[in-house]
């Protein structure tokens, strides 16, 4: 048997191929010819015998597979060792690194944590009249392709029941029938309905049949009873039930009653069921959040500083009412306010109460203050004698007297009747008396430069120039002292001023009296900031006594009361540019009264922002007298002057 190179094969000697025929036998010939050529048995050596050797060769070409084939399945076997590699490590990083991660993102699949819904505790005055409570409020929705009734039926039998909002030359039937035609179902008719409206609409007949096509959804609302009377305290909440300001904002942690959260697991039909849910779980205190507010005074307050404003086509007005024995404040007013309940029909900037979030220059309502000041450092006594020239020269800065033109220099003035009158030529040289950097340093023991410290969300801090500025700069000194160049908050100046009344105490201005229970038991109380002492007993009366002159026969005689001793000061100043300098025109009037003088335990302040015309003692002291007389009454005082 002989080895074949053409078929890699071997075969036998005997074997004999076909005798193939035409062209292709030709080159079968061929072929064989160059066979038998390639095959012809090798010699060995020229002259010996002949041996014939018959060694098949093993083509190249077949080694050359051979080797591919072992490589390709070395090949296949490192992809399959490395895939498995692969496998083991990714099985360890699922199974061991990133299984707690993995088991939580499991349980947040397969649970649930919700909080139940839980209605915000009410708000109620010091008289615990309710000023903010939740309530059950219903959206009706109509779906007019299942009504049984015609359109014009239903809207006649609904709209007497309903608020509709009318256009011009519109009725409130072709109001709801213009609202049934807006498309065929989930059409907003009427929100925030009461449950009386609401069970109405429910019972609802026409022909002795049921209304189809009415939904009404219920939902929960936080509503204001005595709409905008006391709205810049309250503020309100939004949609997601968040306060957004004042108590609302600020005592966000005490209104909102805390409750443990409801676990839910998901069920096999993919319902969420809760777990360990016991009865009574859901259990609601009957704790109020009470204020320190007066609403009879509150209201009172509001309807004389809204008359003013009127009457002098103001810009803005604030009344503040303070307990000056511990800074409780009994009404808190400013104009124009918003009403809670709509809210978002109001302009942003109605939601912050200015008398807390703004500053002003305090104008003469703050000569007492500075009396108090140098009296207290022993520069000055009630009857040290300083001459008023009516205008002075400083820096090249005028300043002078708002009457000058009409009483002139009215000569030798004791401080009392420096405050009186209002000199401003007479508190510089009063100030002057003092170390300019004493008197800063007075400035800064009151708590300018800070806040008042109040519960009342969003207070700025009160303007101060730098002591470097000030000390050098007499001019600073001279402005300083008819209280203009710095800037206070309204709520500010009747803390310093409640210093006056009560002995010179500073306590901390405040809304929030606490929890109570529906017994009247304190819960929780506002923990109070001990009250730091800045002037002496003596010179707060000795101030007191000076500041009735002004109300007897000086600049205030608008706030006078029969009966009864009353302390004041009036302020009228010109309204700072926001380029620099003041304004010729804008001014800011004020006046604060305290009462009774014998007893001080009240301070009152009106502030009115660019009125048209008027002055301190005609604009706000009016407003502090109607304010007054309501708290007479309210607090029953009794007169003690003839």
């Amino acid at each position: 048997m002989s080895y074949d190179p053409r078929f890699d094969r071997y075969r036998s000697p005997n074997f004999k191929r076909p005798k193939p025929s035409g062209d292709r036998g030709r080159n079968s010939d061929a072929a064989r010819t160059l066979w038998e050529k390639q095959s012809k048995p090798r010699v060995s050596g020229t002259n010996g015998p002949r041996t014939q050797q018959t060694v098949p060769p093993w083509p190249r070409w077949s080694q050359e597979r051979l080797k591919r084939n072992k490589f390709r399945l070395w090949a296949v076997w490192a992809v399959v060792m490395l895939g498995g590699l692969g496998l083991a490590v990714n099985l360890f990083y699922l199974q061991v690194t990133r299984a707690p991660a993995l088991r939580k993102q499991a349980e947040q699949q397969q649970t649930l944590k919700s909080k139940p819904f839980v209605p915000r505790r009410p708000i109620v005055d010091r008289a615990g009249n309710v000023l903010a409570i939740d309530r059950q409020v219903y959206t009706l929705y109509a779906h007019p392709k299942l009504f049984n009734h015609t359109k014009a039926e239903i809207a006649a039998s609904l709209a007497p029941m309903l608020p509709v909002e009318l256009s011009p030359g519109t009725t409130p039937e072709t109001e709801l029938l213009r609202r049934f035609n807006l498309g065929e179902s989930g059409i907003t008719i009427a929100d925030s309905l009461a449950q009386e409206v609401a069970d109405r609409v429910g019972r609802m007949q026409i022909k002795n049949s049921l209304v189809d096509g009415l939904e009404l959804v219920r939902q929960q609302q936080r509503f204001y009873p005595q709409q905008e009377l006391a709205a810049d305290v309250l503020g309100y909440v939004d949609g997601e039930r968040k306060g957004q300001a004042g108590v609302e904002y600020s005592q966000q942690n005490l209104l909102e009653r805390s409750m443990p959260s409801i676990q839910f697991s998901k069920s096999i039909d993919g319902q969420w069921v809760p777990d360990r849910l016991t009865a009574g779980f859901v259990q609601l205190d009957d704790l109020k959040l009470q204020l320190t507010i007066d609403s009879r005074l509150q209201r009172a307050a509001r309807i004389a500083l809204k008359d003013k404003m009127k009457e002098y086509a103001a810009k803005r007005g604030a009344v503040i009412v303070m307990d000056a024995r511990n800074g409780e404040l009994l009404s808190v007013v400013a104009e124009p306010t918003y009403d809670p309940n709509q809210y978002f029909n109001f302009d942003l900037s109605r939601y912050k109460n200015w008398a807390v979030t703004d500053v002003y220059e305090p104008g003469s309502t703050f000569k007492a203050i500075n009396v108090a000041i140098a009296l207290e450092a022993g520069a000055v006594k009630p009857n040290t004698v300083f001459k008023d020239e009516g205008r002075i020269y400083m820096d090249g800065w005028t300043i002078q007297n708002s009457d000058y033109q009409q009483a002139g220099a009215r000569g030798p003035s004791t401080v009392t009747q420096i405050l009186k009158h209002s000199s401003n030529v007479g508190m510089v040289h009063l100030m002057r008396s003092m170390k300019s950097s004493l008197y800063y340093q007075a400035l800064e023991k009151l708590g300018l430069g800070q806040t008042s410290g109040t519960d009342l969300p969003f207070e700025v801090t009160s303007q101060l120039k730098n002591r470097e500025q000030f000390i050098n700069s007499p001019v600073e000194v001279a402005t300083t002292a008819f209280g203009q160049g710095f800037s206070i908050t309204p709520i500010q100046l009747v803390q310093l001023n409640g210093a006056l009344a009560n002995g010179g105490k500073l306590v901390t201005p405040h809304v929030v009296r606490g929890l109570f229970d529906r017994d009247g038991q304190a819960f929780w109380k506002l923990p109070r900031a001990v009250p730091k002492q800045v002037f002496s007993p003596k010179t707060t009366k000795q101030v007191l006594e000076m500041m009735e002159t002004v109300v007897d026969g000086g600049t205030g005689k608008a706030a006078q009361i029969a009966g009864y001793r009353i302390a004041g000061k009036t302020g009228t100043a010109q309204k700072a540019n926001a380029g620099g300098g003041y304004s010729n025109k804008a001014i800011i009037t004020s006046f604060v009264g305290i009462m009774p003088v014998e007893a001080p335990k009240y301070v009152v302040l009106a502030v009115i922002d660019e009125p048209k015309g008027g002055s301190g003692g005609v604009v706000a002291a009016p407003i502090v007298e109607s304010v007054m007389e309501a708290l007479i009454n309210i607090e029953k005082i009794a007169p003690t002057k003839k």
